[in-house]
């Protein structure tokens, strides 16, 4: 179950040393977003992120980017061609690479082809007809090799042109836009085999997939779980189908920690003593976090509970996996809860905390949670009292319901 694992496809990245960063919400398109990003570059690198995951960059029916159409036009809600170009040159500089979102599960059409439906791609780049779209969503190609998108039509991935003009543009967006991560968006939305195609012929160097599934509730009250095993095992399966070579979001990790912290801790350990997401599983390959743009922003679909951030924090920046911090906590909640996850993003870097780090969970009650991480970190959460026994402990950060110490 456990996984020991290779380096991704564009070469080892930093042993796993990664700390993402999602740089916007929902409302990001409403301000002139690339500006507003590239005052903040020298910031983020200064912090330690080593990525930044951008909105959509490309002509779209919806200003937020997530239903595109002309694939080649890098004029945005966001902002112009030229705004995102000199972002992107500014992190090159800055050394902070830039992650793409890649929306490739649907593409809104030109026009009216086969039953009437706009199917067709007359008119801009990547002139497609009704063979390129899913015949479950009004298309002349294959059934949909995943989970439909409605209103849209889906495209078809099974068509070997489809591929190769993918394949094309995310070599464009790689070699000559400069954008060296990508994002991988709906991915339940089509085999993970392609995903492992696109991964191997651009070779970005580091990628991630939103495989967002549903956690086990239990009716009648839809209590969450205490065992997501089921849910974890399938991002572990499409994770498995990319050939390794694309990490995912760990939802898993996500929905455990933010019912744990309203005093259910013992969440935290699954029945072998592991932590419960996808993170106890395969960490190398686990992107964990707080919030985004859908669960949390102004569209709030599975928000975090707000108090309690820093305590989940505390947790994704101590513990293997890969962490992401979210634009708002970083830069819409004040400078206090700022300088905190700068704080813990200090402790990680310095103590060498990465992906593949080892931990040992010490005690989980309802109100507390501790564990030890690669024998250099100690850290608790919630309202019991704790701290690690032995001199050579030393406090190195502390906050509302959290603290964490080094050697």
């Amino acid at each position: 179950m456990s996984r020991e694992t290779e380096s991704f496809s564009g070469g080892v990245i930093q042993k796993g040393r990664e700390i993402l960063f999602q740089a916007f919400n929902w409302e990001s398109h409403k301000h002139g977003w690339w500006k507003n990003l590239e005052k903040k570059v020298a910031d983020l690198a200064k912090c330690g992120f080593t990525s930044a995951w951008l909105p959509p960059a490309i002509h779209s029916f919806s200003p937020e980017g997530y239903l595109p159409q002309n694939l080649y036009s890098l004029d945005s809600s966001y902002g112009s061609h030229l705004e995102l170009k000199a972002l992107l040159q500014k992190m090159h500089q800055n050394k902070v690479r830039a992650m793409a979102d890649i929306v490739i599960n649907h593409r809104v059409g030109t026009t009216r082809g086969h039953g009437g439906a706009y199917n067709r791609y007359d008119g801009i780049p990547l002139p497609w007809n009704e063979h390129a779209v899913t015949s479950c969503s009004g298309g002349r190609g294959n059934r949909s090799t995943g989970d439909n998108f409605h209103g849209v039509p889906n495209i078809d991935h099974t068509q070997a042109f489809v591929r190769k003009d993918i394949i094309g543009w995310l070599k464009w967006l790689r070699q000559s836009i400069g954008f060296q991560d990508f994002r991988f968006d709906f991915a339940k939305g089509y085999a993970p085999k392609f995903v492992k195609e696109y991964v191997e012929e651009s070779k970005p160097i580091f990628s991630v997939g939103e495989y967002w599934d549903t956690c086990n509730y239990h009716p009648p009250d839809y209590h969450l779980d205490y065992n997501q095993d089921s849910h974890r095992q399938r991002i572990i399966n499409w994770l498995d189908n990319t050939g390794g070579l694309c990490a995912a979001f760990d939802f898993t990790t996500k929905g455990i920690l933010q019912e744990a912290v309203k005093g259910e801790l013992w969440r935290l350990r699954d029945p072998q003593g592991k932590p419960p997401g996808v993170m106890g599983w395969w960490p190398s390959r686990s992107v964990t976090f707080i919030e985004n743009h859908d669960t949390g922003s102004t569209q709030g679909h599975w928000p975090f509970p707000a108090d309690h951030v820093m305590e989940g924090y505390a947790y994704i920046l101590t513990h293997p996996g890969i962490p992401t911090i979210f634009y708002d906590h970083f830069y819409d909640w004040g400078d206090s809860i700022h300088n905190q996850i700068v704080q813990l993003m200090n402790i990680r870097r310095q103590q060498d905390i990465h992906s593949r780090s080892g931990i040992k969970i010490l005690e989980v009650q309802s109100d507390l949670y501790s564990a030890i991480i690669d024998n250099k970190v100690c850290m608790k959460i919630g309202n019991g009292s704790w701290c690690p026994s032995g001199k050579e402990w030393k406090l190195a950060t502390s906050g509302h319901r959290y603290a964490v110490w080094h050697k």
